[in-house]
């Protein structure tokens, strides 16, 4: 048997703009799950980003170091493209809402159908479902403390 089919292997996708509690959860619950799992920061330019893509992987690289099984990269293009490149089987997702399930229902029955890669719906904790990077921001810009809301209570680094 090659290495691939022995481990388990997912890919875990989003702009983590920024890089949440609710996002730490969904990789210390998918760790129970696969051997090992790509945090794929991914590049957007029709998103206005706070923080520069290589700035956010640095956060995260800092906040996962002591997690060996975590990988973190930066891609641009198919999340299907990042997975196939780290032999990951899976796709790993969070889901807080039900128009969140939705979407992702639709992007995992697109990306099976393109390239047989299954995704892993993980529903967030119920203590965490009001946590968004979107929110999180807005706290940010409006001067409040966010240090409950990222691991490692960096700051957002606003842009000029």
């Amino acid at each position: 048997m090659t290495q691939k089919s022995l481990e388990r292997i997912a890919v875990y996708p989003g702009t983590f703009d920024p890089f949440t509690i609710g996002h730490m959860s969904i990789v210390e619950r998918g760790l129970k799950i696969f051997d090992k799992i790509i945090i794929a920061v991914g590049i957007n330019d029709a998103k206005r980003c706070y923080k520069p893509t290589e700035e956010r992987v640095r956060h995260i690289k800092k906040v996962m170091a002591d997690e060996p099984r975590v990988e973190v990269v930066s891609y641009d293009g198919l999340t299907v493209d990042i997975a196939r490149k780290h032999n990951a089987d899976f796709i790993l997702r969070g889901v807080r809402t039900v128009a969140d399930y939705e979407y992702e229902r639709n992007l995992a029955y697109a990306n099976r159908r393109i390239s047989g890669i299954e995704t892993v719906l993980l529903y967030t904790l119920p203590e965490l479902q009001y946590v968004s990077s979107t929110m999180v921001r807005d706290l940010d810009r409006c001067g409040y403390d966010i240090s409950q809301f990222v691991p490692d209570s960096e700051s957002i680094q606003h842009p000029e």
